[in-house]
């Protein structure tokens, strides 16, 4: 049964449908709060929302995905449908969140950074148990990347076009 009803969906101040816009959104509100942008690497989103009188967030995908995040070496299983409670440098009663450790899936309910920052973030489980990495681990430098990419295909036309104005 879903957490978002057409109640909450009617309060929310931000609503996006679709893959790109909701990719968009989501890691401008991690940023915005604070956390690292590549916290929530959702696929195929369908919805995201955000209430922020509350903090409520959620974000639907169109099937549930499992991410491993290669600097740590943690696989993370994201639910369909991933609802929390925002606030700057934190993330609170978190649902539809696992992470492996050992043979086990683990339900992750909090996540925080430091404060005063130290570049640290915390993820909590709801039975208290918690493990601390690096935030630079879940931060993804998409901006950097893009602009190297395209001045890359930029440069390769301008060289086929010379080449082939020369002949």
């Amino acid at each position: 049964m879903s957490l978002v009803t057409a109640e909450i969906k009617s309060k929310a101040d931000e609503l996006y449908h679709g893959d790109e816009l909701c990719q968009e959104n989501s890691k401008r509100l991690l940023t915005e709060i604070c956390l690292p942008n590549g916290l929530l690497p959702l696929k195929d989103m369908e919805e995201c929302g955000y209430v922020k009188e509350t903090g409520f967030v959620w974000l639907k995908q169109k099937k549930s995905t499992t991410h491993k995040f290669e600097k740590i070496g943690k696989l993370v299983s994201y639910a369909p449908e991933v609802t929390a409670y925002v606030e700057k440098g934190k993330i609170k009663k978190l649902t539809g969140v696992k992470t492996k450790e050992l043979l086990v899936w683990v339900t992750l309910s909090d996540i925080y950074v430091d404060d005063p920052p130290t570049g640290k973030i915390t993820f909590k489980t709801p039975s208290g148990l918690f493990r601390t990495f690096p935030a630079s681990v879940f931060e993804i430098e998409e901006a950097a990347n893009k602009d190297v990419k395209d001045k890359r295909e930029v440069k390769a036309v301008k060289e086929l076009w010379k080449s082939k104005n020369r002949v």
